[in-house]
């Protein structure tokens, strides 16, 4: 077992969720650099989303990382917002597909990154 430890398969099961982290925001500076003004031109009529926009993008490139991980959770389960009145259903029905798809791998990445993770964690404590 101590083998395995010292080994490269280690390594990288040990380091891959800090490379997906850096992977992940990446990923979303470039969401935010050239499809943020799209996806807030397609959510313009969402309550939410435009009083979230107001005050976190005002917050630095912090902040509009954080509103792109909010926009992602409102477009991909957006059943509860439009029930709360802060989504408009026909901005969710007419969100362009380009954009949903790259909202969808951000949110799959970092479902990824928390998994393996996880998994990671539990096994350095097995050790």
């Amino acid at each position: 077992m101590t083998d395995f430890w010292s080994s490269w398969l280690a390594f990288a099961l040990l380091a891959g969720p800090l490379l997906l982290i850096v992977v992940g925001m990446v990923f979303s500076l470039y969401i935010d650099r050239r499809h943020l003004a799209d996806i807030l031109a397609a959510l313009k009529n969402s309550r939410y989303i435009v009083f979230g926009a107001a005050g976190l993008s005002s917050q630095g490139r912090l902040g509009r990382l954080m509103l792109i991980a909010k926009i992602c959770g409102m477009v991909l389960c957006p059943k509860s917002g439009i029930r709360a009145g802060e989504l408009d259903p026909d901005d969710i029905r007419n969100f362009p597909v380009h954009l949903k798809r790259l909202l969808i791998a951000k949110t799959t990445l970092m479902v990824i990154t928390l998994v393996w993770g996880v998994l990671a964690y539990a096994l350095l404590k097995l050790k």
